[in-house]
């Protein structure tokens, strides 16, 4: 856990007693979500998802990225709607590839409960970033645990709306996403909608929320809000994490001179 810069809640013992976090200054300490116990026919860590119907993504702020302006590894905080931690998510891709393919570069990113243990693997490959190539579009390929893909999030080619799929291991389509023809706003959130697969019946949204002037035109750090039905299967609700993940980087992480915008245009 240590590698990804954060500490991990310590586990609860008999007796109530919970041992010492070592190192960490009690004004800095990270609020967990609590550890929800183990379901039976769920994926590892993703247990979490069960209690939710909302999650938010803030991306960490990097001092050093604003400073030399080169692109380092993105990092985020995943919370649930009382503030708490849920997960701790963080790329993981070489200079080269930051600086030579800017956000339409592939990742993985790895996503950690608070046990330090990585529960989510997102994994996007090099494809092509715009609607003039309809056979190679954006994917995005989500495991849970890592090693055991869940799920697919597939661009689908469309002239003039933001469009995904959201696929089972089976690659059968589950969910739509719709953007708005515009992905761009001030002082606004701009919401992906989600829908059932005929498009008729809205299942939830994912939100790219309005940070401020300051924020929006000089860093890339953005935050998201994501909302779905309780009861949705916890496989799909972690393809829903990676597909917002994937808009974040085709539509909002601008890269280091802050005026290119990847997207399906």
């Amino acid at each position: 856990a240590g590698s990804y810069g954060f500490q991990a809640q310590p586990m609860e013992f008999r007796g109530g007693f919970v041992p010492p976090v070592q190192n960490q200054p009690i004004m800095e300490r990270t609020i967990w979500m609590p550890i929800p116990p183990s379901i039976p026919n769920c994926p590892p860590g993703l247990e979490y998802l069960t209690q939710i119907d909302q999650i938010l993504i803030h991306q960490q702020l990097e001092l050093l990225e604003i400073v030399t302006g080169f692109e380092t590894n993105n990092k985020y905080e995943l919370k649930n709607a009382l503030g708490q931690r849920v997960y701790f998510a963080a790329e993981d891709t070489d200079f080269l590839t930051r600086i030579c393919c800017g956000p339409a570069r592939p990742f993985t990113i790895h996503i950690i409960d608070n046990l330090g243990h990585e529960v989510i693997t997102l994994r996007r490959p090099l494809r092509c970033s715009s609607c003039c190539f309809p056979c190679c579009l954006q994917e995005l390929e989500v495991q849970a645990p890592p090693g055991t893909t869940v799920g697919y999030v597939i661009q689908n080619w469309h002239a003039c709306l933001p469009k995904f799929t959201i696929q089972d291991e089976k690659r059968k389509d589950m969910l739509k996403i719709i953007g708005p023809c515009f992905v761009c706003s001030c002082c606004e959130d701009i919401n992906f909608e989600v829908k059932s697969v005929d498009e008729t019946s809205a299942v939830g949204r994912i939100s790219k929320q309005w940070t401020g002037f300051v924020q929006e035109m000089f860093t890339d750090t953005d935050n998201f809000g994501i909302s779905f039905p309780m009861d949705l299967d916890v496989k799909m609700k972690a393809v829903m994490i990676g597909a917002c993940f994937l808009i974040d980087f085709m539509f909002f992480e601008h890269g280091s001179n802050k005026q290119q915008q990847s997207g399906v245009w």
